[in-house]
């Protein structure tokens, strides 16, 4: 069982003094930084890593909106890094003194790192390791990456799971374009703006009619970026009915489920295994992007992390939940 701590911060209160005993019993802690965190996995998975590795490290959840609060934290000798979730992956960047290339293309950090440098002083810097972890998740699970490779993918949705999604299709997983399908055709523009402007939006195609997704060739990956619930919009319908035309194409390939709350078995995976799909749970995409994290926080590589273990109980926590 986790020994993760939650500490929940009201805006514009100071520093939070309730830190101090927890951080005073640790090498080195971190942060989960963000809203609604009760059901996050991401300390779970880093405690896995910690105590494989014999480090007495900790990652804290900061249930807060006051950047000025977590940035005055993160100055504390013993901050590691963090993991910055919604409303604050866009928020943080200005704060930050360096960015990877995917944080940079993607515009929008999920981790913050540090970075030492000679003469004592440090950098703190920002990653988006989400796109690793739908990279992986491919990579990973699939066999024969030709079902997906030199194809057509698909993203469904348009927030910003979408948005990284479309960078791993087009960065590593060798998509000849990307199609989108989503219920709000401004949310498609506006994904497809930026996406131009940071100059990997050339090949998207917003699918947004039945007759329009008969006549193109069949996708081989796909990624969902939507919530597990029933269609009933008019357009969330049409959405639904897009998304059948493509799974019943002759090409099946591999569809990434990234909703996994409150489970990762959802109607629209239940439907993509019926005709033909591979499934991969979305909980693949949080391990992988979790174990990208620790490489930057440990300094160690993936092979010597403990990855069965990680998978291992995020499944067991996984049955847990669906027990309730």
């Amino acid at each position: 069982m986790s020994t993760t701590t939650t500490v929940t911060v009201q805006q514009k209160q100071p520093l939070a003094l309730s830190l101090e005993p927890r951080i005073g019993q640790l090498d080195k802690h971190g942060f989960l930084f963000g809203k609604k965190l009760t059901a996050s996995m991401s300390p779970l998975l880093h405690d896995v890593v910690y105590k494989g590795l014999g480090l007495n490290w900790e990652q804290i959840r900061l249930d807060s909106t006051d950047m000025n609060l977590f940035l005055g934290l993160i100055q504390h000798p013993k901050f590691y890094g963090a993991s910055v979730t919604m409303p604050h992956k866009v928020a943080i960047l200005p704060y930050l003194d360096e960015l990877t290339e995917e944080c940079r293309d993607v515009g929008a950090c999920n981790t913050l790192f540090l970075r030492h440098l000679p003469d004592g002083r440090r950098l703190f810097c920002g990653a988006n390791t989400d796109v690793i972890g739908i990279r992986e998740s491919f990579v990973q699970n699939v066999s024969d990456p030709s079902i997906y490779e030199n194809r057509p993918a698909m993203v469904i949705g348009g927030g910003g799971a979408a948005r990284s999604a479309i960078y791993a299709l087009h960065k590593w997983l060798k998509a000849t374009c990307v199609y989108v399908v989503n219920r709000d055709k401004s949310e498609v523009d506006a994904v497809v703006a930026e996406c131009i402007e940071r100059a990997y939006g050339v090949r998207l195609v917003h699918v947004e009619t039945v007759e329009q997704a008969e006549a193109l060739e069949a996708p081989g990956a796909i990624v969902a970026c939507i919530p597990d619930f029933p269609p009933t919009t008019k357009e969330e319908k049409l959405v639904r009915r897009i998304i059948e035309v493509m799974l019943e194409k002759e090409h099946k390939g591999a569809l990434l489920e990234m909703c996994y709350n409150p489970s990762p078995f959802t109607a629209l995976g239940a439907l993509s295994e019926s005709k033909g799909w591979q499934v991969i749970l979305g909980t693949e995409a949080l391990i992988w992007q979790g174990i990208e994290q620790d490489k930057y926080w440990t300094g160690r590589d993936a092979s010597e992390l403990p990855v069965a273990r990680i998978k291992e109980t995020i499944a067991n926590k996984l049955a847990e939940i669906s027990k309730n």
